[in-house]
């Protein structure tokens, strides 16, 4: 696992100075790759490329970046892992069998891919996470590339003349042509969903490359210009796929053969010349995972989770039962509220652009702890996404077979009405519910409740000065086709958007801060393409989702430790900010500071703060959001 960061200026380059700037640039990125730095460069091109290497395969010098490929024609910075590099090696070598290796690492075996079968074929085949820049040096392009589920991240845009890409803003921020221009419309996004969704970013001349496409720029791209990114592998047509291939076997055929693919995935990804383990908390993902890890072992896998002082919050003692039946070495931190509010200064800082899940904190406290042991560990996100796993799945659901059942005239009225009662209130963004009421009766497809569902704020423009363009709207483009009562269509679209752009952000950069590489077996596209083929009911039965992936973990664990409520991984913060925190949030949400950044309505910010703080059904996830942003505010403008 790596750090990446380039940029491509066509007028030319001084070489030396290029490098320099290069090198300072990689230098932001440490914590990614502490094992190694590069840097290539090309002043006629008018290319440099930076790279910081955490070494995971092939540890020698062989697999140092930016790395040339074989015939001179490529160079790559690389980040991630191809996790069927091996498989692709022998392939190659079946086609021609005196190519000069000089290493086994997989950066290596991806550029003699690409000089065999070219960018877009190579990448058909991978398997992995990963996010890379390749110049071609014949042809002078430059190609940026992303895993197909969005696991690693790319940042790209014009400043000025210069083209300037990389694994995260801090790398980008630290070149003098950057233009930190806070994108108000972002803002709003950020604040309704609690992240910024692709292709956007908080700074008006960034994007993040959307998952499974990359896209091409040379050094006759005019200035400004973007092109469109191209897919090598789209969500949407996995889905269609999969609709239209229907799985047709019992619920024991579908039960092998989903374990199976998880085998083979994780298989693949237990490849490491490093120390590997597993995150476990307990829930039904983490112990799939780790169980299969453990009948395939020799030795005890290593195995990481985190307690609190608060029940609550607290599932450790579920995690340790997991492991003690299952075998592993496990090892529990044991996190006071100390600990925790510790950690939030540094956690607030990982993201460079604003990020409101809570969750966050112990992310990033597991990764610390588990780092102190191993390199590589592998975690179970993505269940929920690929089978029916949240609550606010049935809850949607729920609220639709209502809402449907109701004359849309009479719904559309009483909409009217509460919108009315709600502007004569002079209410505000942070007066959400009446809002939120209006929201579900006007809607007139299940995505629109759904939207209202995952929404923090109703009206962020109302919370951000100036924050136009925020559309509010799911992007699922065809529910239609979605025949099961909508969780289909949910699941489509937080695959989509919430999981690249909360969850898998969250875990890259809590992990990698500490340089530990996280892998997610089940995110495997082949898992998921599996996943899409299955019955809804094979998903969610009996209101309870994960059906198959708990009769899967039957097999290695007994029922009384598989079902049990869902708990999430979080923290207390909204007890925390009316005690301990309180003093930092005062501080970030004072009303002379919020007038004076001009971000946030100050008026708006306030009423969510006080009535927080006066009531135990205050919305703590949405103030969250704010003093997360409030946070990034102090730290990068």
């Amino acid at each position: 696992m790596c750090g990446l960061v380039g940029f491509l200026q066509p007028a030319g380059l001084a070489a030396s100075a290029a490098e320099e700037l290069v090198r300072s640039l990689a230098a932001r990125l440490t914590h990614r790759g502490p094992d190694a730095q590069g840097v290539w460069v090309d002043g006629v091109a008018g290319i440099a490329l930076g790279h910081r290497r955490l070494s995971v395969l092939d540890l020698s010098s062989a697999g140092d970046q930016p790395m040339v490929s074989a015939s001179g024609k490529y160079v790559i910075a690389f980040n991630g892992e191809i996790y069927n590099h091996t498989r692709l090696r022998e392939e190659l070598d079946q086609l021609e069998s005196s190519l000069p290796w000089r290493g086994h690492s997989d950066t290596e075996t991806l550029l003699a891919a690409f000089d065999r079968w070219g960018v877009e074929q190579a990448l058909r085949k991978t398997v992995g996470m990963f996010a890379f820049a390749l110049w071609d040096r014949q042809q002078r392009v430059l190609t940026l590339a992303r895993d197909r589920l969005g696991e690693k991240p790319l940042y790209y845009g014009w400043n000025g003349d210069v083209f300037l890409f990389g694994s995260e803003l801090k790398a980008l921020r630290a070149h003098p042509a950057f233009l930190a221009d806070v994108e108000r419309s972002a803002l709003a996004l950020y604040m309704r969903y609690g992240y910024i969704p692709a292709p956007a970013s908080i700074y008006r001349n960034v994007h993040k490359l959307t998952p499974g496409r990359y896209v091409q720029i040379s050094t006759t791209t005019p200035r400004g210009t973007l092109p469109e990114p191209v897919s090598y592998w789209s969500l949407r047509q996995a889905v269609e796929r999969g609709l239209a291939d229907p799985f047709s076997g019992s619920d024991a055929d579908a039960v092998g053969e989903l374990e199976a693919y998880l085998i083979s995935a994780i298989s693949e990804q237990r490849t490491a010349d490093v120390p590997l383990g597993a995150f476990l908390s307990g829930g039904v993902d983490s112990s799939t995972v780790v169980a299969l890890m453990q009948a395939d072992s020799f030795r005890a896998v290593k195995t990481y989770t985190i307690g609190y002082e608060d029940s609550d919050c607290n599932e450790a003692g579920y995690a340790q039962a997991v492991a003690k039946h299952l075998g592993t070495e496990h090892n529990e931190l044991r996190v006071t509220a100390q600990t925790a509010l510790d950690a939030i200064p540094r956690v607030t800082a990982l993201f460079d652009e604003p990020f409101g899940d809570s969750s966050a904190i112990p992310t990033f406290l597991v990764s610390s702890f588990a780092r102190h042991q191993v390199t590589v560990a592998l975690s179970g996100d993505g269940g929920d996404e690929l089978f029916g796993g949240y609550g606010r799945y049935q809850r949607t659901v729920d609220i639709w077979n209502i809402m449907r059942h109701i004359p849309y005239r009479a719904r559309s009225a009483a909409a009217i009405a509460v919108r009315s009662w709600r502007r004569n209130r002079c209410a505000t963004a942070a007066d959400d519910k009446a809002s939120r009421i209006a929201s579900y009766l006007s809607a007139t497809t299940l995505d629109e409740c759904y939207e209202t569902q995952i929404s923090r704020f109703m009206q962020p423009h109302e919370l951000v000065i100036n924050g136009t363009g925020d559309p509010g709207t799911h992007v699922t483009p065809y529910s239609d086709q979605f025949r099961d009562g909508g969780v289909n269509a949910m699941m489509y679209t937080d695959s989509l958007r919430y999981l690249p752009d909360d969850i898998l952000t969250k875990v890259d950069r809590a992990s990698m801060s500490v340089s530990l590489e996280v892998r997610v077996p089940i995110l495997d596209h082949r898992v998921l393409e599996f996943a899409w083929r299955l019955p809804t009911s094979m998903k969610v039965r009996d209101r309870r989702g994960k059906w198959l992936l708990r009769q899967l973990l039957g097999k290695y664990l007994p029922t009384a430790m598989i079902d049990r409520p869902k708990m999430g991984f979080g923290v207390p913060v909204g007890r925390w900010l009316r005690g301990p925190l309180r003093e930092w949030g005062e501080y970030l949400l004072a009303e002379d500071r919020l007038r004076k950044e001009g971000f946030l309505n100050p008026q708006a910010v306030r009423r969510c703060w006080h009535r927080h703080l006066s009531t135990d059904r205050g919305e703590s996830d949405a103030l969250w959001q704010i003093l997360a942003f409030q946070a990034w505010v102090a730290d990068a403008v």
